[in-house]
């Protein structure tokens, strides 16, 4: 699979807002955080599983420290041992429910996941269950309902919205390295300083964060006629899940979102979203304590046959930056951070019905990474085409291929980081999603 350097622009023109009715509709906050009010069990079991496989042409290293050995980003996640491999992705078994009769207004969210994915297998480690949603949520304030635990946290949509619903079965460059937080231990000795800029770690400190918390947020949901508005804020403890606070910086976070409601519920319903969020925090790292701010604005629309999202992340401090030399931790090579650096990154999604059980999508992802030196300085881009086809509401195959490609931009072409960076396999994907 030699990549293609032609890259294909897509157009999406969408603006607009968010919703949903009191629990049951395309609104991640009600989705996950409540129940339909005196009407849902005291106990629902229910998850889903992901089997898939995944393909690269394993392109070593041309250059750098580990040359002729495989490149980190060529190797399939998260164990980085094969450039193809049959893994179960996800594998999700969960309880949620509410005390109706006893108490309508309180409802819990309990979710535990068994697949091979960054969560269980930290690193490429030793695989293990792990908690991943633990949370009550009660709804006794007027216009101020109140969950604590561990639970998702209010932001980008990609790491908002339900995984079982996720259109493509990779994240964007942005999500995944901005968003999707690695932890790292704050004394543990193996950190060393490169050019001021960098600390060096052998591993993470455990799961990634999945896009969640542990802490107390504050949220509602407001329907006014066709159009519906839905506001969070929480305080967690900023250090993933399955962990307590290590250093006693908390971290906030803000959601924002209205849309307008065509029609349907649950997590294809039909609407028109604008959403904006941030979060802001401290990362305390080998050589000291660091800001962490993330934040985005974006839109989605679903109807009829049609579907669109577009989003836009900012990032400063704190950046996660790969491996040294584009080499794997399983060859020695070491995780890099940014403990100050600036990213920026963006995607636009497109999606067509074109018959009854068969959808189109096509994707278009960049990231800018660490864009306050020049030197280390990277442009990530992916073209991910796909087709998602539903045997039924709950099952479905989804199908990508992503034409990858990454830079140091303000480096010669024949600089060692695009020798390395030129290596970038596309990859192919197929996974198939049941959900019970």
């Amino acid at each position: 699979m030699k990549k293609t350097m032609k890259k294909t622009a897509w157009i999406l023109a969408c603006v607009g807002g968010l919703g949903l009715g009191e629990a049951q509709a395309a609104n991640w906050l009600a989705l996950q955080g409540l129940e339909p009010t005196g009407q849902a069990p005291r106990a629902k079991v229910w998850g889903f599983i992901q089997p898939e496989v995944q393909y690269t042409d394993g392109t070593e290293l041309a250059a750098g420290p580990y040359a002729g050995k495989p490149a980190q980003f060529n190797m399939i996640r998260p164990d980085a041992t094969s450039r193809a491999t049959f893994q179960v992705r996800r594998a999700r078994v969960g309880v949620r429910g509410q005390g109706f009769p006893l108490d309508n207004k309180t409802n819990y969210f309990f979710l535990v996941e068994f697949g091979n994915n960054g969560i269980t297998v930290p690193g490429g480690g030793k695989s293990s269950a792990k908690l991943t949603d633990a949370s009550v949520t009660f709804s006794h304030i007027p216009r101020a309902r109140v969950r604590v635990g561990q639970f998702k946290t209010p932001g980008a949509e990609e790491g908002l919205q339900a995984i079982h619903v996720f259109d493509y079965i990779n994240f964007t460059f942005a999500t995944d390295q901005l968003l999707l937080e690695r932890f790292f231990k704050p004394s543990d000795g193996s950190g060393t300083a490169v050019g001021g800029f960098y600390d060096e770690y052998s591993k993470p400190m455990g799961s990634v964060g999945a896009f969640r918390d542990i802490g107390i947020q504050v949220f509602d949901i407001v329907r006014h006629g066709q159009w519906e508005h839905s506001y969070a804020l929480m305080v967690g403890n900023g250090n993933g899940i399955a962990r307590s606070d290590i250093d006693g910086q908390k971290e906030l976070y803000a959601y924002w979102s209205s849309a307008q409601v065509y029609g349907g519920k649950g997590p294809r319903r039909e609407d028109w979203k604008l959403f904006a969020w941030y979060q802001t925090g401290k990362r305390t790292l080998y050589s000291g304590q660091y800001d962490r701010t993330r934040s985005g604005v974006g839109t989605t629309f679903r109807k009829g046959k049609y579907r669109a999202t577009a989003e836009y992340i900012t990032a400063e401090g704190v950046i996660f930056s790969g491996t040294k030399g584009g080499g794997r931790p399983l060859d020695g090579a070491p995780l890099r951070v940014a403990p100050e650096g600036k990213a920026n990154g963006w995607y636009i999604h497109g999606g067509y019905m074109i018959l009854k059980n068969l959808e189109l999508d096509a994707r278009y992802d960049v990231l800018h990474r660490n864009t306050n030196n020049d030197n280390e300085e990277r442009k990530f881009s992916k073209l991910t085409l796909g087709a998602q086809y539903f045997f039924n509401k709950k099952t479905r195959a989804v199908i990508n291929y992503e034409i990858r490609s990454a830079e140091a931009p303000n480096l010669a072409a024949t600089a060692t980081p695009n020798k390395i960076l030129d290596g970038m396999d596309n990859v192919l994907s197929l996974q198939v999603l049941a959900v019970f």
